[in-house]
């Protein structure tokens, strides 16, 4: 049983650019060690904060250069939870599953591979349209798998 640290939230702030994603996966890594996740949950969590980053910047804030990213990570009882906040205004969440047998046959960027792999590893995932503009992804990580 891992006890519950004091200091149990942590946000970053990043431009967007392409490539920083990876100062959220290290922060997001360093977080979940130090509040004791397990080291294969660490592996989902930094890949679904690595996707939603880079969603983020690529498509909610259409790659404008001064737009920023917002990164949150909250330790709550028996999980972590992650909010992930661009400046733009979303995309069109289909739910859908890309279709993975015509993104290995054609060659094809694998457009919704992202999504799809924080459906799969996140215990929870909820998008939402921002009243003050922007959109958040919502994401948690149980403590346990």
């Amino acid at each position: 049983m891992h006890q519950l640290n004091s200091h149990r939230t942590v946000t970053i702030v990043l431009p967007n650019i392409l490539g920083y994603e990876r100062i959220a996966m290290a922060c997001s890594a360093s977080f979940a060690q130090m509040n004791g996740l397990a080291p294969d949950r660490i592996e989902d969590l930094k890949t679904i904060v690595a996707e939603a980053a880079t969603n983020a910047m690529q498509h909610g804030n259409g790659g404008r250069a001064e737009a920023q990213v917002t990164i949150r990570f909250e330790l709550v009882p028996e999980a972590i939870n992650v909010t992930v906040n661009d400046e733009g205004n979303g995309f069109e969440n289909s739910g859908q599953d890309p279709d993975i047998e015509r993104i290995i046959n054609d060659n094809k960027a694998p457009v919704g591979f992202g999504l799809f792999l924080i459906r799969k590893l996140a215990d929870h995932v909820a998008y939402r349209q921002l009243p003050e503009g922007g959109h958040r992804v919502e994401m948690r990580i149980g403590m346990q798998h």
